[in-house]
């Protein structure tokens, strides 16, 4: 079977969600611990990723579209290497670097192939979400599609506002939905 895929060239694409630095720690484990009945990993390879809404921006970039991420992150070092990461990956960040807010961040350790814990470091409240619609409408005339990516971490906690913005301005809206509430997202042009 032959897969054509369609020239992304000339899409403008905004993703507007929940970013997070996906974090992998791998190793071998030859012991259990005498600590606890958990296995000891000796770490020999990290690699970190864009995540959440970083994720799909990447994946838009790859295409070959012209992509921009708004995003919330704190002003911190995990928030600076998913900023660089997304960079060198082909993205325009327009990220909201909060003081005091730790960027979410999963950190997944694995050995011989399989996940042996994931840690989750997030807060329960995103600051700033509630500015996003400002610089939404500063970027909005650069920009054909409106990718709304929600993890349910709180960025887009006045979603239905930025619909209604994107769809004023005669914007296409994609979401992908957090939950089963999918009266959030009404308005929307497609949900995924």
């Amino acid at each position: 079977m032959n897969l054509e895929i369609p020239d992304f060239h000339n899409a403008r694409v905004l993703v507007v969600g929940d970013l997070m630095l996906d974090r992998y720690w791998t190793g071998e484990t030859q012991r259990v611990s005498p600590e606890a009945p958990v296995p000891v990993v000796r770490v020999e390879q990290t690699e970190d990723k864009p995540g959440g809404a970083g994720n799909v921006a990447l994946n838009v970039a790859s295409l070959g579209a012209q992509c921009c991420l708004l995003a919330v992150v704190g002003d911190d070092e995990y928030g600076a290497i998913v900023e660089n990461l997304l960079t060198a990956g082909g993205v325009r960040c327009e990220l909201r670097h909060e003081h005091g807010f730790s960027t979410i961040t999963k950190l997944r350790v694995l050995s011989q192939h399989q996940q042996l814990i994931r840690l989750d470091f997030e807060e329960m409240h995103v600051p700033g979400h509630q500015h996003l619609g400002e610089q939404l409408d500063a970027l909005l005339p650069d920009f054909d599609v409106v990718v709304l990516s929600d993890y349910g971490k709180g960025t887009l906690n006045e979603i239905q506002q930025l619909i209604q913005r994107c769809r004023a301005a005669g914007k296409t809206v994609i979401v992908d939905p957090k939950g089963n509430d999918f009266t959030r997202y009404r308005r929307a042009s497609l949900i995924t």
